[in-house]
């Protein structure tokens, strides 16, 4: 059990809109992807923002699990939070996860449009809100899943300047969402699930 600071309950500052901000998709086998990337990322990371694939009965205790396992603080996403550095943001079950712009910075935004892939919450609508507000700032982060959610996303992210990254086929559960980015040439480099983490640091200088 990770011990959080009470001095900072939420995180830590607020973060400038040309901030660099995490991206990740995950679906089937994420659940354990999604903590073992987590458990090599610092207390005062940059901001993370997540979809899994997953009810929405579940996402908060997911969250909360998260936190009480992770340096960083982890919450299901409200909407309307101010990205703060140390903060980890989770998808809740019934609404697409998106980055805006606000009045003071970076901001989280949830809508409850149609699915897309299928899926609400989906991992293209973050990836394509990352593309469009972020570019060159964004990493995307695409982990085991099944299906297609995330790969057009994440392409549009590498061709907004973005870094990209995808679990290698050895470590995922099912090597769906990877595979189909790879496939379009989303994926710029190709990382087994425990080394994700040390290259997501390694490309925000840490």
């Amino acid at each position: 059990m990770i011990q959080k600071t009470s001095e900072a309950p939420t995180g830590g500052r607020p973060v400038a809109g040309n901030s660099r901000v995490v991206f990740v998709g995950a679906s089937t086998g994420g659940t354990e992807a999604v903590k073992s990337f987590l458990m090599g990322i610092p207390a005062d990371c940059s901001p993370i923002m997540i979809v899994q694939h997953m009810p929405e009965s579940f996402t908060a205790s997911f969250a909360a699990r998260l936190d009480g396992l992770c340096k960083p603080h982890v919450i299901e996403s409200q909407g309307g939070e101010a990205l703060q550095s140390g903060m980890v943001y989770i998808a809740p079950g019934h609404s697409h996860l998106k980055i805006r712009r606000g009045a003071s910075g970076l901001c989280t935004e949830l809508v409850k449009t149609p699915p897309v892939n299928r899926h609400r919450p989906s991992v293209d609508v973050l990836f394509d809100s990352a593309a469009e507000v972020v570019g060159r700032n964004a990493i995307g982060v695409i982990l085991t899943g099944m299906g297609k959610d995330g790969a057009c996303g994440l392409l549009r992210m590498r061709q907004a300047g973005a870094r990209t990254l995808g679990q290698d086929e050895a470590s995922c559960v099912v090597y769906g969402m990877p595979r189909e980015a790879a496939l379009i040439g989303a994926v710029e480099d190709v990382a087994t699930l425990n080394e994700l983490s040390k290259r997501v640091l390694s490309i925000l200088g840490r």
